[in-house]
């Protein structure tokens, strides 16, 4: 009787929390719970947009494609952090690639933040093409509802370097997080436009997933396209992508989740970085200008971090590393997601996954090393 009594004082107290979590707006939060961690393929549980492919160009093939001896240490390391896909291009060829026994050359996975990077390649185009004058436009030329006293002086810029000053929070282990109701809620737009400045602006490095969607509405507006539309047409059919992608969306025929979210092959991810290898050119087609390329690789080093150190890793969206005296720049994202470009090498490395290692050095998590070793020893074996 005891604990009959108990249990259903739990179930009242379970079904009113269900209710005031669900008036007060927090519906997102038991996504939250029932999901609990995010994943690589996240995208079963969004409603997406497909970004489709146009002629597509298979990798031509190495002379010696996969024939690097992947020593046992690199395998079992691959394995322990739950590598699906691990792919190197040299000299825009395929030179070796390496799938988990449940995965494909066309399975799609989760960009998470490499979607960040992304998004700073099309406000370039949309420089370029004249639909955005400068990086310096205010955002509110774009996003009326930023025309106020706080945000009027907030420009493309700022969030490009991610030194907004808005009052986004992007913890990601809280549930009732910013970013969390950014992942799992359904009103991602009218979330973003409610966004203060209430820290001064172009001073300190802050990473916030808020400002790149911010960014996304700004091409959206720019352009009058969506931003999965505009991706296939100036991006994904450019580059001879061979697998249809996906975008996850908040709701059906939303805005897409552009702080992340873009779901692809690794094949296709490592276009991206050939392209900007290529500094921006395409079977001849300039996509994006080499202007734009530069200031959007090269760190904002006028700014400081959290740590108060020089800002000389985080450019407009980009990272950038030096690794073995080789400047390597990336695209990156949670749970160990990543697009190398080592220019010195002429190639292009990419690591998807369901982990990566919790140690960070100077907030770089460490496997970001191992990926890079791995890389550059196929790298190493096929110039000798």
């Amino acid at each position: 009787m005891f604990m009959k009594k108990h249990f259903r004082r739990f179930l009242a107290l379970a079904a009113v929390t269900f209710v005031i979590v669900t008036l007060s707006g927090c519906a997102y939060f038991w996504r939250a719970l029932v999901y609990q961690k995010v994943g690589i393929l996240d995208y079963h549980i969004f409603h997406n947009r497909k970004i489709d492919v146009g002629n597509p160009q298979p990798w031509e093939k190495h002379p010696l494609y996969n024939t690097y001896p992947l020593p046992e240490k690199f395998a079992n390391y691959m394995d322990s952090l739950k590598t699906v896909s691990f792919v190197v291009i040299k000299n825009g060829k395929l030179l070796y690639e390496r799938y988990a026994s449940d995965w494909t050359d066309t399975t799609i996975s989760n960009s998470f933040s490499m979607a960040k990077s992304v998004v700073s390649m099309m406000i370039g185009i949309c420089i370029d093409q004249g639909l955005i004058q400068s990086e310096d436009d205010p955002v509110w030329k774009y996003i009326p509802e930023f025309n106020t006293s706080e945000n009027k002086n907030l420009t493309i810029k700022h969030l490009l370097n991610m030194t907004s000053g808005l009052n986004w929070n992007e913890a990601y282990a809280n549930p009732w997080s910013t970013t969390t109701k950014a992942y799992y809620g359904t009103q991602l737009e009218k979330q973003v436009k409610k966004l203060k400045v209430v820290e001064p602006s172009d001073i300190k490095f802050d990473y916030k997933s808020g400002d790149t969607q911010l960014l996304a509405l700004i091409v959206r507006n720019a352009s009058g396209m969506q931003l999965s539309e505009f991706m296939g047409k100036y991006i994904w059919k450019k580059i001879g992508s061979e697998s249809p992608a996906l975008w996850s969306l908040d709701h059906k025929d939303g805005v897409e989740k552009a702080y992340c979210c873009i779901n692809a092959t690794a094949r296709d991810f490592a276009r991206l970085g050939q392209l900007i290898l290529n500094q921006g050119e395409w079977s001849g087609e300039q996509i994006l200008s080499k202007t734009y390329i530069d200031k959007m690789l090269s760190p904002a080093s006028h700014l400081i971090d959290e740590f108060g150190n020089v800002n000389d890793y985080y450019g407009y969206q980009w990272w950038k590393i030096v690794f073995n005296d080789l400047t390597v720049h990336y695209m990156r994202g949670i749970n160990g997601q990543y697009v190398f470009i080592i220019p010195e090498k002429n190639c292009v490395i990419v690591r998807l996954g369901h982990k990566r290692n919790k140690i960070r050095i100077n907030d770089v998590p460490i496997d970001l090393f191992e990926w890079l070793t791995i890389g550059l020893d196929v790298v190493a074996k096929a110039e000798m």
